[in-house]
């Protein structure tokens, strides 16, 4: 298991450079890092870990189709970085509070996780983030941090160091990435 959760790992900072970078081949390693989380996290007994990285394969091939083409199908037209509309606050926020509340569920009556709120919460908050990831919204870095932050707590708990370091440095990365997409968007606004 600990060679699979390195190379994860590897990817993983793979796909944290493609992303700082905002460049479209960070799809690539988001659909073979989750590919390899499934059974890392499925063997940890993270089981809403195991299922959002199935959600993670299909979000990836749509951002890398969404990217391509983006939003009006031109193709290689410069995608920009924007702020999240406001209108939007409040439907990622029921989104998170719905999946939250029905992950947490599942978790309590069909599964034996030892951490079923903790692993429910970094599971419906990534659905979020990876939703603003795919629009390429500057606060999905936000987001990122906060599951990131739990996530490095919970994989020390349970015993996958090598993951736990992945993500205080995806904590790390992400505070960078926020500042380094506001720069991005005022130089492609500019």
């Amino acid at each position: 298991m600990n060679a699979l959760e390195i190379i994860g790992t590897i990817i993983g900072l793979a796909y944290l450079y493609f992303e700082y970078k905002s460049s479209i081949y960070l799809w690539i390693t988001a659909i073979i890092m989750p590919a390899i989380y499934i059974v890392v996290y499925y063997k940890a007994g993270l089981y809403a870990d195991f299922g959002i990285n199935i959600y993670y394969l299909f979000a990836a091939v749509i951002g890398w189709v969404y990217w391509l083409y983006k939003q009006d199908g031109a193709k290689n037209k410069k995608f920009p970085i924007t702020r999240t509309p406001t209108k939007y606050h409040v439907i990622f926020s029921v989104a998170f509070i719905v999946s939250f509340i029905a992950i947490a569920w599942i978790l309590v009556q069909f599964t034996d996780s030892d951490v079923p709120y903790l692993d429910s919460f970094t599971t419906a908050l990534s659905i979020v983030g990876m939703w603003m990831l795919t629009k390429k919204y500057v606060e999905q870095w936000l987001v990122w941090i906060a599951v990131d932050i739990v996530s490095a707590g919970l994989y020390i708990y349970k015993g996958l160091y090598f993951t736990s370091a992945l993500y205080i440095l995806y904590t790390i990365i992400a505070i960078f990435g926020y500042l380094n997409w506001i720069k991005l968007m005022k130089n492609e606004a500019a």
